[in-house]
């Protein structure tokens, strides 16, 4: 996988990131391999997929590598790279950067469990140290 933080894709839609997750679990894969995971619970055809596997090659996100009379795709993104790059932009667009009121916002909708609090507690005393 090439240094992924030299690469900045453009945005990366919902449909795409169904396939990056498929590359990112195993890679490489041609576009038959990607359907094979993907296809049936989107409810995509082949076509769907080389469509979005084209689009994410032109976005540099992956790299088509010829194989006889088809391609090979990989991820050229690290996923943590990636999760790493929205939480941020997430954090930026709607928390104005402050990552604690993003945590402020989902506790006050009752949207994190007993068990999440206990891992953020455990997460924050480990980064203290």
């Amino acid at each position: 996988m090439a240094n992924s933080e030299d690469r900045k894709p453009d945005r990366i839609s919902e449909a795409e990131l169904a396939v990056m997750e498929a590359l990112w679990a195993k890679s490489p894969l041609t576009a038959a391999e990607v359907c094979d995971e993907v296809c049936t619970a989107r409810g995509w055809s082949q076509a769907t997929v080389k469509t979005l596997l084209g689009r994410l090659v032109q976005k540099q996100a992956l790299s088509a590598a010829p194989d006889g009379r088809r391609f090979l795709y990989s991820p050229l993104i690290a996923r943590a790279d990636y999760i790493g790059g929205e939480s941020k932009r997430l954090v930026d667009r709607l928390f104005g950067g402050k990552a604690a009121s993003l945590v402020a916002h989902l506790a006050e909708q009752e949207a994190l469990t007993e068990n999440d609090l206990n891992e953020i507690e455990a997460l924050l005393k480990e980064l203290k140290q």
